[in-house]
């Protein structure tokens, strides 16, 4: 039998960095998709395009999709970005149904390519408290893709992968070390500072600059300012 395909969500981030090598480990054949939502944080689809590379995979779609033209984010809309540490609840940077429409574009993909297995690095641990990196809407995603689909009315249920759904923040940079990752090659940063820096202030900056020092391997990530790492 030939080798899977499996279609990977690649932000470009270093959780979606990881999840790429997992579904590579996993034995698939990869189709990388990235979508350009006219996020502040540009870069990270230059990041994306190096991961799919170095990970080998038979094609890399950079899907344009202006999900500016909503607003309603941080990192889509002219509003800050916060700097003052990770708080409770839902932040500004949450991008209204984000990951609802990134996995509904991916399973398009894979009923057009034939594949029945999407790869998703959402975490429900060291995260930003976004509604749609929960296990629930893992689960809900994966019961509706065997309802939209002419595959998954025919019987051929589509898996949704979360494989670092329960991973804290070092756990991911245990892993991306285990996998032989350049973690370097990943960028986290929602506001990046000038010099291809990370701001390191905003959340993002925060959540990864824990999970190394957690994990107690260096940090690669050049950071404007030296985040400040929580007890």
């Amino acid at each position: 039998m030939s080798q899977p395909i499996a279609i990977v969500l690649v932000s470009g981030g270093l959780d979606s960095m990881v999840a790429a090598a997992r579904a590579r480990e996993d034995g698939f054949r990869l189709l990388v998709l990235s979508v350009d939502y006219h996020q502040r944080h540009q870069v990270e689809l230059a990041a994306a395009r190096r991961i799919a590379a170095a990970l080998g995979a038979e094609r890399h779609v950079v899907l344009p999709l202006d999900l500016a033209a909503f607003g309603g984010s941080a990192l889509t809309a002219d509003i800050d970005v916060p700097k003052t540490g990770v708080g409770e609840g839902i932040p500004v940077t949450y991008v209204p149904a984000r990951n609802t429409i990134f996995l509904s574009l991916a399973l398009g993909w894979a009923e057009a390519a034939g594949a029945r297995d999407l790869y998703i690095g959402v975490n429900a641990l060291d995260y930003s408290g976004y509604p749609d990196c929960r296990p629930e809407f893992i689960a809900a995603f994966e019961k509706l893709a065997e309802l939209a689909t002419k595959a998954g009315v025919e019987g051929q249920a589509f898996r949704i992968h979360a494989p670092l759904q329960h991973m804290t923040k070092a756990d991911i940079v245990r892993e991306a070390a285990r996998l032989g990752l350049d973690a370097g090659m990943s960028w986290s940063c929602y506001d990046p500072a000038p010099g291809h820096l990370h701001c390191g202030l905003c959340d993002s900056c925060r959540l990864r600059a824990k999970g190394f020092a957690e994990a107690g391997l260096p940090d690669p990530t050049a950071y404007a300012v030296r985040p400040e790492i929580a007890a």
